[in-house]
């Protein structure tokens, strides 16, 4: 008897916890949903799509690039890396929390969340396509510890004064691409696409399943009709031939390749190649091939449960390309309307190397970048690829630094490092100068760098009176080292990154911000109590 009431008692508690966690779900998605409705309301098909929970991302594939360690300046007072305008992996991330799971950690790469959102930073003046901003402030996780912004800002140019557009569709109409979440969304994504082309610009589409075939030559953007009745009638179905498409896709571009225009391939898929040419490796030399035609491209990732992260990511940062991920129709909006500027590169292959006084410097970390680091010849060297930059656009960086407790005199700092009696120019800092943040980029159709450079003192702010850029790009970083369980994480908690966030709303034109509160509030609920901590 009392064995049955314990198995009765037992099976009701699952049951319990099951409709307790249903509830959770279904809460922390009305919360998300409400908070993006920031443009055009979604239809109401889009919405009911939204709200199919995916499956568990078993067969989803993501790298782990681990985390930048401290590094310390008398050994190494020189960091480098490839500026990195993705978005994907904050998108994807809010998928997870959406649908109340915790994503995994090689889902979270921190410098896209923070680069998600746009930030109120200075034009660029002087004829630069692009500016550098940066400041100091504590840093609110460590005692004793400084933080570091550099921001970089696009130049501005109306859409009228854009240059002509020619556009190449790429669209996976494989038969993993048969879910409402993929072909159908993009299908809808596409169609608000087209309400931005002018008549000057031009759009093809090209499909690939077992092999790569045109469903629309390239076609002017006035003949609106004919270009949305191409998309409405894309389906799925097939095996996957990645490179078939992205070989028909260039060769489409390139017969249409406009010498004083925006030429860029747009592959839009769940990275689920399985036929032909098909491994990591193997499509980046595609790709590393192909950017040599001068085209551009976009990598746009949907679905679920077979996501195919890793190999994306790395198509984009290979292919002179950014990275998005679409979940929903607000978020297609934001990318192909709100964002549209992202589509015209200003700048490319885009290198910031950082020099720091290791006089005032003890040690430094780079927050995020851990797949952009490049070795410190690589900054030098034209032929290195890095990331490019669109109109309007920002990008931001983060470093969390340890000062020097005490002062290294300069005889010290000689003897131990070789760089100040290198070839290299601009070497020295001045005595006051925390920091040379140095810059390299090419005009889109370039073949040299042009370089300029921007000194930062070693004066700080107490964090509470740093620019609000400085507060909500901490926020966001620090929600990322709280997902990814960081080791860097300090005394964090859920409780300052929704305080922070708060204070940090000003500037929120596309209400981007007002969104990321919600998250932070769903990722708490979720982390905090220990019922739902599992990470799937």
């Amino acid at each position: 008897m009392k064995t049955s009431l314990l198995f009765r008692a037992a099976t009701l508690s699952l049951i319990l916890l099951g409709f307790f966690t249903a509830c959770k779900r279904e809460g922390s998605y009305h919360r998300y949903h409400d908070a993006t409705t920031t443009a055009a309301p979604a239809t109401e098909s889009a919405m009911e799509k939204s709200q199919v929970p995916p499956p568990p991302p078993a067969a989803e594939n993501y790298k782990d690039y681990g985390e930048n360690p401290f590094v310390n300046t008398l050994e190494q007072p020189v960091s480098t890396f490839a500026i990195d305008a993705d978005g994907a992996s904050y998108a994807n991330v809010r998928r997870f929390l959406h649908h109340g799971q915790l994503p995994p950690t090689a889902a979270i790469r921190i410098e896209e969340l923070v680069n998600y959102f746009p930030y109120d930073y200075p034009a660029p003046k002087d004829g630069r396509p692009i500016a550098l901003n940066g400041e100091i402030s504590d840093c609110p996780w460590a005692k004793g510890h400084k933080l570091l912004r550099l921001g970089v800002k696009g130049q501005h140019i109306a859409k009228e004064d854009l240059p002509a557009c020619n556009f190449v569709f790429l669209v996976d109409v494989s038969g993993s691409m048969d879910d409402p979440d993929k072909l159908e969304l993009l299908k809808e994504s596409f169609l608000l696409f087209t309400e931005t082309m002018r008549p000057q610009d031009k759009i093809a589409i090209v499909t690939y399943a077992g092999d790569a075939g045109v469903a629309l030559e390239s076609t002017a953007g006035k003949e609106v009709a004919k270009i949305r009745k191409a998309i409405s009638g894309l389906g799925a179905g097939g095996s996957t031939n990645g490179a078939s498409g992205i070989h028909k896709a260039y060769e489409i571009a390139q017969q249409n390749f406009l010498p004083k225009g925006n030429n860029r391939v747009l592959l839009a898929t769940d990275g689920d190649f399985n036929v032909g040419v098909s491994s990591e490796v193997e499509l980046v030399k595609l790709i590393e091939e192909k950017r040599k035609s001068g085209v551009f491209l976009t990598v746009l990732g949907v679905g679920t449960g077979n996501l195919q992260d890793a190999k994306m990511e790395q198509l984009a940062n290979n292919g002179n390309g950014t990275y998005e991920y679409i979940d929903n129709i607000q978020q297609a909006e934001k990318v192909f309307v709100q964002e549209f500027g992202k589509f015209f590169t200003v700048a490319k292959d885009v290198k910031i190397q950082l020099r720091f006084n290791p006089k005032l410097v003890q040690s430094y970390r780079l927050v995020g970048y851990e797949n952009r680091l490049l070795d410190r010849e690589e900054f030098y060297d034209d032929q290195k690829d890095a990331g490019e930059i669109g109109a309007d656009q920002t990008i931001t960086a983060l470093y969390e630094i340890l000062p020097v407790s005490n002062a290294r005199s300069w005889v010290e700092v000689a003897k131990s490092l070789t760089w100040l009696t290198g070839a290299e120019p601009d070497q020295l800092l001045n005595a006051d100068d925390a920091l040379r943040i140095n810059c390299r980029y090419k005009l889109p159709n370039a073949l040299e760098s042009s370089a300029f450079s921007l000194d930062l003192m070693a004066q700080s702010t107490d964090f509470e009176d740093a620019s609000e850029n400085m507060r909500f790009a901490t926020s966001v970083a620090a929600a990322g080292l709280l997902l990814k369980e960081s080791q860097n994480k300090g005394d964090l908690t859920w409780k300052q990154v929704i305080a922070w966030t708060e204070d940090a709303m000003g500037f929120d034109p596309g209400q981007w911000r007002k969104e990321f509160l919600e998250v932070a509030k769903t990722a708490k609920g979720l982390r905090e109590p220990g019922l739902f901590s599992e990470r799937r």
